[in-house]
């Protein structure tokens, strides 16, 4: 014996389609290793430019000229020693987000990447802001310690350290971001 049952028309059935497996978390994975992507370049771009920089002004005769470089100040030097550590670190960290694309619920991956990150962060912020203040030195001077803004002459030296110091912040936005997009895979089911 059997029943049939009569359904209007007008109502429907819906079902639900099944869950991939990774979801959301899988997304974050992604995202994680492009703005990788974008933190290297804006690393290894800062280190190079900085690294490049140099301008030199002739005076009187060409035996006698000034000279700007970026090894001429020992805080250039650290920024492109420790722009360089970020980006060559970031580099290596790419295989652990990998992992993290293809297991999105591996917590281990994850967990030692922050931890990683957290430590170039560091680093990374602090070449930027030492940086920053000698940038900020050569175009403004400091009339308390008989510092002369040396932009006026060096031009071109300024603009390229400078532009090293925004894209070495670039790459610590990217950082902070990268460790909060980790934080909320790990923290939520």
């Amino acid at each position: 014996m059997s029943t049939t049952i009569d359904i209007p028309e007008s109502s429907k059935v819906v079902v639900a389609a099944p869950l991939r497996p990774g979801g959301w978390k899988k997304g974050l994975a992604i995202m994680d290793f492009i703005l990788r992507l974008g933190a290297i370049a804006a690393a290894l771009g800062a280190a190079a430019t900085m690294g490049t920089s140099d301008q030199t002004l002739p005076f009187f005769t060409q035996f006698f000229q000034f000279e700007a470089s970026y090894d001429s100040f020992t805080t250039f030097q650290f920024f492109v020693i420790t722009m360089a550590l970020v980006g060559g670190y970031l580099v290596l960290s790419l295989p652990f987000s990998v992992v993290a694309i293809i297991r999105p619920h591996a917590v281990g991956p994850r967990l030692f990447l922050i931890i990683l990150d957290t430590v170039f962060l560091t680093l990374a912020t602090a070449g930027a802001a030492s940086a920053a203040a000698v940038v900020y030195l050569a175009h403004n001077g400091d009339q308390d310690t008989n510092w002369l803004a040396i932009c006026n002459q060096f031009g071109d030296f300024c603009a390229q350290t400078s532009a090293a110091v925004v894209s070495s912040f670039v790459a610590v936005v990217v950082l902070v971001l990268v460790i909060v997009m980790s934080a909320l895979a790990i923290g939520k089911p």
